[in-house]
């Protein structure tokens, strides 16, 4: 029986982040199927569009759009009736939904979620403490982080402060090691601390991975652990139960990525953050030196 093929045009005014995501989302669900992109980013004039209409017509499939402006949507619609393929603007139904809760009239400027303001800033500006702040780098600065991740050795740390600092979320992350004392900010600042763990089989795995791509050797920096102890099994039930009591016993919530994304695992770093900061304001304020309440 033949798979059955598909060409799934996406075209954006934008640079089609949107549209991938929607994609990635409702493709994975055919898993029978073959379904082939075409990316069509940053469609602003007519000669753009002309492009695009070409394309679709060389290799026929749906078109999912979100481009903004009225005159090329027309032009796309009428190329697309005329082709005789379906065409769906992905934004409409949010738009009439907020046009219609807001009692006015969207603006239908392309790409302005890129505009360069104070969130992109913000994201550029957590981007570089990211940077500065991996793997235990940096540590008189933790105080200055929206969250902290901690885990052992290859707990997807990193890879989950990058994804936050796209969001605009300053995120340090620093290692868990046995018999290596951890900074000691890390005790008294006043920021959610999160610890990351997985199912030993799950991280020995990712670690043979890591040590056949450096030959085999010893990790570097503050990781560097006997590449035998690295991946023994013992060794490593042991150095996940010794990082999960060690977080318990401050009391910081820890997450399993064993079988979650990077883009799941910082969803839930949000919901546990957002746990930290209601907890936060429902503490009563501290009592200044040995002042009395008042009666």
């Amino acid at each position: 029986m033949d798979t059955p093929r598909v060409n799934l045009h996406l075209v954006s005014d934008a640079t089609g982040d949107t549209l991938n995501a929607i994609a990635r989302a409702t493709t994975v669900q055919f898993e029978h199927a073959t379904v082939v992109h075409h990316r069509w980013s940053l469609i602003r004039t007519r000669f753009q569009l002309h492009r695009v209409i070409e394309g679709i017509e060389a290799e026929p499939g749906p078109v999912l759009s979100t481009l903004i402006d009225r005159a090329l949507r027309g032009e796309l619609d009428t190329a697309c009736q005329r082709l005789g393929v379906t065409v769906v603007n992905v934004l409409d139904p949010v738009l009439d939904v907020l046009q219609q809760a807001l009692g006015q009239q969207a603006e239908n400027r392309p790409g302005r979620q890129y505009q360069l303001n104070a969130d992109y800033f913000s994201r550029i500006d957590a981007m570089h403490y990211v940077l500065a702040h991996d793997d235990g780098q940096a540590q008189p600065g933790l105080a200055e982080a929206d969250v902290v991740l901690v885990g052992v050795s290859r707990s997807s740390k990193t890879p989950t402060c990058f994804y936050l600092a796209n969001r605009g979320i300053k995120a340090a992350n620093v290692p868990l090691v046995p018999n290596l004392p951890i900074p000691a900010e890390l005790e008294t600042i006043r920021v959610p601390v999160i610890g990351l763990t997985l199912q030993p089989e799950a991280l020995i795995d990712i670690r043979r991975h890591r040590l056949r791509l450096i030959g085999g050797g010893q990790e570097t920096g503050p990781m560097r652990q006997d590449s035998v102890d690295y991946v023994d099994e013992d060794a490593v039930k042991a150095e996940l139960l010794w990082a999960r009591r060690f977080c318990t016993a401050r009391g910081w919530p820890t997450i399993d990525v064993t079988r979650r994304s990077i883009e799941e695992t910082a969803a839930t770093v949000l919901q546990l953050m957002e746990a930290w900061h209601d907890r936060q304001t429902r503490q009563p304020a501290p009592n200044p030196g040995n002042a009395q309440p008042l009666t």
